[in-house]
């Protein structure tokens, strides 16, 4: 089964959500979370951290990750595992390829014009808000 990953990070004040623009289909020009893809033989929390560096320059040493959700899609193969996690302090983002931008987190995430995913990142955002303060 290939795996995938979405990291949703929250700023330090956790009122702002780190989403990229993306660049190429599918949803292109839409937001979306960060995150890619897992590679064979490789730690889902290791493969996590690194397409987390790779896209934003967020390191492990800037943020914390817990995996809150995984969705599995049985007739294509996939597994999305999701992590969340609230950066300790400011830094300044690289970009690798998608444009980064912060967006608060009472967006409607469930705008299908707007963000990635038929709503499921609405659907993510909902499910962390409901513990956000008791895991960050």
């Amino acid at each position: 089964m290939k795996k995938l990953n979405l990291i949703l990070v929250f700023n330090k004040e956790k009122n702002k959500i780190l989403m990229c623009k993306r660049e190429k289909e599918p949803y292109k020009g839409q937001y979306n979370l960060v995150g890619g893809k897992v590679e064979e033989n490789e730690n889902e929390l290791d493969a996590a951290f690194r397409e987390l560096r790779e896209e934003t320059g967020i390191t492990n040493k800037d943020i914390s990750l817990i995996n809150i959700m995984n969705f599995q899609y049985n007739l294509l193969d996939k597994e999305l595992e999701i992590y969340m996690g609230k950066l300790n302090k400011d830094i300044e983002l690289i970009e690798e390829v998608n444009k980064l931008y912060w967006i608060d987190k009472n967006s409607n995430f469930f705008d299908n014009n707007k963000f990635a995913g038929e709503g499921i990142i609405g659907h993510i955002v909902e499910q962390v808000s409901k513990y956000l303060n008791e895991k960050l």
